[in-house]
């Protein structure tokens, strides 16, 4: 079994949107393989609207240029990304998301797709922040049995 097939076998059904795409980091790519419903709901599009697409469909007028960039060097780096961006959903809606994206490699070390774990936040009101990983929270939260898994990875957290 790839990685790959492990990743959607166990995104299916999670609560927060994943998202498997293949290497190319240059425009017009990368190109969406794999999303799950989780993913679908999050921009407001069914999958079959998604998957054959590139993520830069949800960018817009307030998406940070100095974001993407960041974003466009890991992954051309072979690195992870965590950050945070505004998208937009199919109705012009905007959001908050975060995400995660990471590399899946093969036993060789070789890139064979990047995945991303994404969620929509909010700003929170009232604390300090410390770090940019503060100034924002989940707008929903899981009892999924499978969120503790997905923790076990380190999803969401500074490397």
């Amino acid at each position: 079994m790839t990685a790959f097939e492990l990743i959607r076998a166990l995104a299916y059904d999670a609560a927060i949107g994943i998202v498997v795409t293949d290497t190319v980091v240059d425009q017009p790519g990368p190109t969406i393989l794999y999303a799950n419903a989780a993913f679908g709901q999050l921009v407001g599009r069914d999958l079959s609207d998604i998957v054959g697409q590139t993520p830069r469909f949800m960018q817009g007028k307030e998406t940070r240029r100095e974001t993407l960039d960041a974003f466009h060097r890991a992954l051309a780096s072979g690195e992870r990304f965590h950050g945070y961006l505004t998208n937009y959903r199919a109705d012009g809606s905007k959001y908050r998301a975060e995400i995660d994206c990471r590399p899946l490699r093969a036993t060789d070390g070789r890139i064979e797709n990047f995945v991303s774990f994404e969620r929509e936040v909010v700003r929170r009101i009232g604390r300090p922040a410390v770090s940019a990983a503060g100034r924002y929270e989940p707008v929903a939260t899981s009892n999924d049995p499978l969120t503790g898994a997905w923790r076990e990875l380190a999803i969401f957290k500074h490397a």
